[in-house]
């Protein structure tokens, strides 16, 4: 009896942490979204206050912001008959991944640290594989399922951004000689960012389980 009164205090414990968490979550993707709206603004007012000259401040400017609300698009569109719990990590890890890169620019930190561009696409990589894999997991799937899947979207997320920053920049800057290892470094870093996020994904899950698990009793 003592124990099925702990299972049902921690139970209650675990609710109330989710839905703390899941506030917190959803203020940082707001918060997130309106610092991103106002220096993309400031960025196509002047490119250079982001450090963005010669880097398509016009192509970010208009792509960050439409990457980062298709996610409320799409969940406006399929809910609008039928309501549905909003995916707010999903959509905050898609936000930051725009939010970081304009933040990295204009605190100058790719020129400032060598390291630096190799860390960004390792950590917008599994940020974006982490969201897209959030937002089509089933409740069936094992830790491979995941790790697949989220190699399949980071892998094809990295490509199409490295085939846009060759068509909207790259062959006009001086680091043309050397785009092709450093593309092939980038789709490495990206694969290693993928496979991180799936195993972010797949602790996710196993902590959300055990709480639906302790709220049962």
């Amino acid at each position: 009896m003592r124990h099925q009164k702990q299972l049902v205090v921690e139970g209650r414990h675990a609710s109330s942490g989710l839905s703390t968490s899941l506030r917190v979550v959803a203020g940082a993707d707001i918060l997130a979204k309106t610092i991103l709206l106002a220096l993309m603004i400031l960025v196509l007012m002047e490119p250079a206050w982001g450090n963005l000259e010669g880097k398509a401040p016009v192509g970010r400017a208009i792509m960050y912001p439409l990457w980062a609300f298709v996610v409320p698009l799409v969940w406006a569109v399929r809910n609008r008959r039928r309501p549905a719990p909003f995916p707010w990590l999903p959509d905050l890890l898609l936000t930051l991944s725009c939010f970081t890169d304009v933040l990295g620019n204009r605190l100058d930190l790719y020129d400032s640290l060598f390291w630096f561009d190799d860390f960004m696409h390792f950590a917008c990589t599994a940020l974006v594989s982490a969201a897209l894999v959030l937002l089509t997991e089933r409740t069936s799937d094992r830790l491979l399922d995941t790790i697949t899947r989220s190699v399949a979207f980071g892998l094809t997320a990295s490509l199409v951004w490295e085939l846009w920053e060759y068509v909207s920049f790259m062959t006009n800057s001086g680091e043309f000689a050397s785009a092709y290892g450093d593309t092939l470094g980038d789709l490495s870093h990206g694969l290693l960012g993928a496979v991180l996020a799936a195993f972010f994904v797949d602790h996710l899950r196993g902590t959300v389980r055990r709480r639906a698990e302790l709220r049962s009793y």
